[in-house]
């Protein structure tokens, strides 16, 4: 695949699933592995809509990151922006669920958080040409927590006000990834003036700039179009080209909520390459469209991983006519 619409850079991973719901790390007898990390179930979710995509971040010279590699291609993901690191590993999250199917991060095995290859992404080894070819760049903050892949966001940040790149950044808060929350704060407040969309949760909202409004944080930063604030099965709150909305949640039989969010955001990115940017100032397409990423969020949460259960354009416009819903 070439001439990708929206460049992808972050983690990609194995989120290790308890197979029993409801215990505690030390209690879990049994995990899953399923393909995750926030990036890569963004670029996997627009492509399944429809919405060219490629991947930039680094697994390990093993059997998960080929895996992990062989899976992008499979979809339909450019991977000219993988980097394999010789020695250190693909990282493998473990992943406990309660009996609502919501999901707490339990740690990372036998490794600590800066040994795995993502860490080890090289920003001279960023391919400028996919940048030239593309129209966004979607990012998360974990690499900010890690000196050689926070030197290749900066990078990418750079490549893409070069090739006038839209920037959506996804907050993605993960304390098990960072050592210092404060640290944190200020390496995200750093770029938030590079960025053109966010995509955070109301808690992240809380931590990041002591509010959940998505009018009052678009209206902080300058640089900002639009602002989503996700808040689970309350639905969420947008601020775009002015238009300032709340939606409720898709009432669905939840599984599992992870990669809910990456989808949510995906549904808005591939609503955003579609329309246009500038269609935003019409509320009524404002509100379409964030009506059309929580259907495909939600629908995300009805199977289990991240990635297996990410709905094509198809399947999210039938479930939008099942809801008596229609797209503009």
């Amino acid at each position: 695949m070439s001439n990708s619409s929206v460049l992808c850079l972050g983690e990609i991973l194995f989120d290790c699933l308890a197979d029993q719901i409801g215990l505690k790390l030390e209690e879990v007898n049994s995990w899953t592995p399923y393909p995750g990390g926030a990036p890569a179930n963004v670029a996997c979710a627009l492509v399944k809509l429809g919405t060219k995509a490629g991947f930039i971040g680094a697994v390990g010279q093993d059997e998960p990151g080929d895996t992990l590699v062989k899976l992008l291609g499979d979809v339909g993901v450019d991977t000219r922006g993988v980097q394999r690191h010789p020695t250190a590993p693909t990282r493998q999250v473990y992943v406990v669920r309660d009996l609502n199917g919501d999901r707490t991060f339990a740690g990372f095995g036998k490794y600590h958080t800066s040994e795995f290859a993502d860490t080890c992404l090289k920003a001279t080894d960023l391919p400028e040409e996919l940048f030239n070819e593309a129209d966004f760049l979607v990012l998360g903050t974990l690499e900010l927590a890690y000196p050689e892949s926070e030197a290749a966001t900066h990078q990418a940040l750079k490549l893409a006000e070069r090739y006038d790149l839209k920037i959506i950044l996804d907050v993605n808060w993960r304390p098990v990834f960072w050592q210092d929350s404060e640290l944190a704060k200020q390496k995200i407040h750093q770029i938030l003036p590079n960025c053109d969309f966010i995509k955070l949760t109301k808690e992240e909202g809380n931590w990041l700039f002591n509010t959940s409004d998505a009018g009052a944080i678009t209206y902080r930063i300058n640089s900002l179009e639009g602002v989503l604030v996700t808040d689970g099965e309350n639905g969420c709150s947008y601020c775009l080209a002015e238009n300032e909305g709340k939606l409720p949640a898709f009432s669905v039989p939840v599984v599992d909520t992870t990669g809910a969010g990456d989808s949510f955001l995906a549904g808005f990115v591939h609503q955003l390459n579609q329309y246009g940017i500038q269609a935003l100032s019409d509320p009524q397409v404002a509100q379409s469209v964030i009506t059309y990423a929580s259907a495909v969020g939600a629908m995300t949460t009805i199977n289990p991983g991240a990635i297996a259960s990410q709905p094509t354009a198809q399947e999210v416009e039938t479930f939008l006519h099942s809801n008596k819903l229609s797209l503009i």
